[in-house]
């Protein structure tokens, strides 16, 4: 409790109270060195004089307010304190000095100078006392932190017993939503009402709440929590516990996936492997986020031969390496090159004899795009353009598409480029006799490259501000795990011109992401409510091309798949002629290097006709 009022004061509370010290000391300085002199009990009548109280309190506050030291942190005082104490205590003395001067002043000068020896003393083993002592009451407040636990059920009493001989962690209340079981004691803790959890994390001054609730209950505690000034932990499964794979003691940080707003998927579907199992199959952008994860699962379904094409030469290493770790005994061939290599990619299929191309390789990064509009068409556009004329030319026999949610109604340059290559892979579906020319889309994936999550993190790290853009922009979010699994799924019962929509259950908002990850890391917010808060949280505005709102569906038409977390959409797509004459505008502006035109040929040919404003 003493620690936690400590670190609640405020700089100038602080402040003020070594400023009430160092007045204390004068005062009681003055009376000290008579008595030392006099070997009595001091006489305190020339100090009622308001000359010396006047001017030695005048100057003790003035010159070690100007000298810093009531600002000064205790930790750095032994090194640059003592110096500017002593020549506080020399002001004090001159002050004294100048007050004894005067007509009337009854003050030996020996007890002005014995007073400013021991006011010098006196200050710097104070100081240096507080800072023991703050150490001191540090050191007690870590040894156990006071813990809630939420759920006074088996699993919760058996978390209290753990905790219970633990050095650092101590269960000192329950809290349950059982009406029976409030009021009473359980395991000897008493079981309160949640109702009553914001007057119990300040009357019971608890550092953290254990969930111990079963995960469906998780998910809604977590977002009633969130406004609580502490921490909230999760703990592993009852089963893992005691099988021992983790100890009960040892409670973790809100996990990324926590923040979806839903139960993690089943993403079991065993027929899926069957139809990547020995095939040769290619991945493009492998060293990406996406492109990445899907190369790990599917090196893992056995494939004849797993093609890595990506033109980043230290992604493609990173990956290709940690695959020949994994997997020795695959056949990995990793080739450096761009989609828009469009010989290269030719000859890498009919070299390598690929079966399925995972096209994921697109610039992704909705500012960077905005602002260089030419490196985005040329890629998004003109890459897929690549790749799926040599695959209906090559005869493949599955093209996949990895889309966003971004090409749906899209606002901005990166979203209406994957819209114009949604656009040509359903042409080709719609003309391909040999090759199931396929597309599935989905929207933000939890820790890829440039997603807001690492992006909080690495702001939470550094102290902050955590930059949000608006305070009601949502977005869909997934684990990549869950996305890429999902991708195979799609693909591996696709018959060709499909338009796979994964469900990602309801979006979530990015300042309630912000939120819980700050909790989550046991700071707190700094707002109107606190404004001692350690993380701020700053508004920047929407950028150039970014939405309040991501959609998934361009129309309400939408059919089952042989599995459940997997929709198929019907959508309108752009006839033959239609795509042909889009990509003859888009390789006309870049060649001319002409933003207005590549804006506008987005513009007209995106199938909603959004309206798309380059920057670069």
């Amino acid at each position: 409790m003493p620690m936690r009022f400590i670190t609640r004061l405020g700089t100038g509370q602080k402040a003020a109270i070594l400023l009430s010290l160092d007045a204390g000391i004068a005062l009681l300085s003055l009376a000290g060195a008579d008595l030392l002199l006099n070997g009595a009990l001091p006489d305190l009548r020339p100090l009622a004089d308001g000359r010396f109280l006047l001017l030695g309190l005048l100057t003790v506050l003035g010159t070690s307010s100007y000298l810093g030291l009531p600002r000064m942190k205790l930790l750095a005082y032994e090194k640059h304190g003592i110096v500017e104490t002593g020549i506080l205590a020399a002001s004090l003395g001159a002050s004294c000095a100048v007050a004894n001067a005067l007509p009337g002043a009854r003050i030996p000068p020996q007890q002005i100078l014995f007073a400013s020896l021991l006011f010098l003393a006196l200050c710097v083993s104070a100081r240096l006392a507080l800072l023991r002592l703050t150490e001191l009451l540090y050191r007690l407040a870590k040894a156990r932190q006071r813990l809630l636990i939420y759920g006074a059920g088996k699993t919760g009493q058996r978390i209290a017993a753990a905790l219970a001989e633990d050095d650092s962690m101590m269960p000192v209340a329950f809290l349950d939503d059982n009406p029976r079981l409030q009021s009473l004691s359980v395991g000897g803790l008493h079981v309160y009402s949640p109702l009553r959890i914001k007057t119990l994390v300040q009357r019971l001054d608890i550092d953290s709440i254990v969930l111990a609730v079963p995960d469906e209950s998780r998910l809604l505690q977590l977002r009633n929590l969130s406004d609580l000034p502490c921490k909230t932990l999760t703990l592993p499964s009852l089963a893992e516990t005691l099988a021992g794979k983790r100890p009960a003691q040892a409670p973790s940080r809100i996990a990324l996936q926590d923040l979806l707003g839903r139960k993690r998927l089943d993403l079991e579907f065993p027929e899926a492997g069957d139809s990547y199992a020995g095939k040769s199959v290619l991945v493009t952008g492998a060293g990406g986020s996406i492109g990445s994860e899907l190369c790990r699962q599917l090196a893992a379904l056995s494939p004849a031969r797993l093609v890595l094409l990506d033109h980043c030469e230290l992604a493609l290493y990173t990956i290709a390496r940690e695959l020949e770790d994994m997997f020795p005994e695959l056949a990995l061939v990793p080739v450096l090159g761009s989609v828009c290599d469009a010989p290269l990619v030719r000859a890498l299929l009919g070299e390598q004899r690929i079966d399925t191309i995972l096209h994921a390789a697109a610039y992704k990064h909705v500012p960077l795009v905005q602002s260089n509009i030419f490196a985005g068409l040329r890629n998004n556009i003109i890459g897929t353009k690549t790749v799926t004329d040599a695959a209906a030319d090559a005869r493949i026999d599955r093209f996949i598409l990895i889309s966003s949610d971004k090409a749906v109604r899209p606002t901005s340059v990166m979203g209406a480029t994957k819209r114009l290559a949604e656009e040509i892979v359903q042409d080709h579906a719609t003309r391909a006799a040999h090759t199931r020319f396929s597309m599935v889309r989905f929207g933000n994936v939890i820790g890829s490259s440039g997603s807001v999550i690492p992006l909080f993190q690495d702001q939470i790290t550094r102290g902050g501000p955590v930059t949000v853009t608006h305070p009601e922009v949502s977005r869909y979010f997934m684990t990549v795990t869950e996305a890429v699994r999902l991708v195979l799924t799609a693909g591996s019962f696709a018959c060709g011109g499909e338009v796979f929509v994964l469900d990602m259950g309801a979006p979530v908002r990015i300042l309630q992401v912000a939120q819980q990850m700050i909790r989550g890391a046991g700071l707190t917010i700094r707002d109107e409510d606190t404004p001692r808060g350690e993380i701020e949280i700053r508004f920047t505005g929407l950028r150039a091309g970014e939405k309040l709102h991501e959609e998934l569906f361009i129309s309400a038409d939408m059919l089952p798949t042989p599995h459940a977390k997997i929709l198929r959409a019907e959508e309108r797509h752009l006839s033959q002629i239609e795509v042909a004459s889009a990509l003859f505008e888009i390789r006309r502006a870049i060649e001319a290097r002409d933003t207005d035109a590549a804006a506008n040929a987005l513009a007209r040919w995106v199938s909603e006709r959004a309206r798309i404003k380059a920057t670069g």
